[in-house]
């Protein structure tokens, strides 16, 4: 996290703010966990008055760095001091659309952090839950050989995605290493 080197004007408006800001209604539905959450919508509609009467404002910036996306959120107040953190999670595929999605989830869930709005955090389950997820039998044997096509060392594969063997893979590192081995074994085959 980032400051301004004061943060006392900040910090005076940021807990009345909060003293007007009720909880993020439950409006968007998540079919995987058939419940209601509060999506990006309604965290915005529970904090812009009560920030706006005090002079707060925010800008989040989306960035992708690594496998992962993410976004910066600057809480700011009037007299130019700053508060800023950055929030990123992994990509389980490397596309437009699960980009987008992720980056809406982080700037959901860095409002909600930065500003203490309470709101129960269902889809949130989900992300978790997938990255729990270990990898079927099939999908280990196909990694084992796309290891073994791409000359890749495995025990230096292992290595860098933290995990004791293939079978202990979580599907989101399964669909973030495949493309890679993809990608390699394409090189491999123009340079032939």
């Amino acid at each position: 996290m980032q400051t301004s080197e004061n943060i006392n004007e900040l910090a005076t408006a940021l807990s009345k703010a909060q003293g007007q800001m009720g909880g993020a209604s439950k409006t968007a539905d998540n079919p995987f966990f058939k419940s209601k959450y509060a999506d990006l919508g309604s965290v915005i509609a529970a904090v812009k008055e009560p920030m706006a009467e005090n002079g707060l404002s925010y800008v989040q910036f989306p960035f992708a760095y690594e496998g992962t996306v993410g976004v910066t959120t600057r809480l700011m107040h009037s007299s130019g001091q700053f508060m800023e953190s950055n929030f990123s999670i992994p990509a389980p595929k490397n596309d437009p659309h699960t980009y987008g999605l992720l980056v809406t989830y982080c700037r959901r869930f860095s409002l909600q952090s930065v500003l203490g709005i309470p709101a129960e955090d269902d889809d949130g389950n989900a992300v978790t839950q997938a990255a729990k997820t270990l990898i079927n039998t099939g999908q280990a044997t196909s990694l084992k050989a796309m290891l073994k096509i791409t000359d890749t060392d495995e025990k230096k594969f292992l290595k860098a995605y933290k995990a004791e063997s293939i079978e202990q893979f979580t599907l989101d590192q399964f669909k973030h290493a495949v493309p890679l081995l993809e990608k390699k074994q394409a090189k491999m085959q123009e340079a032939s």
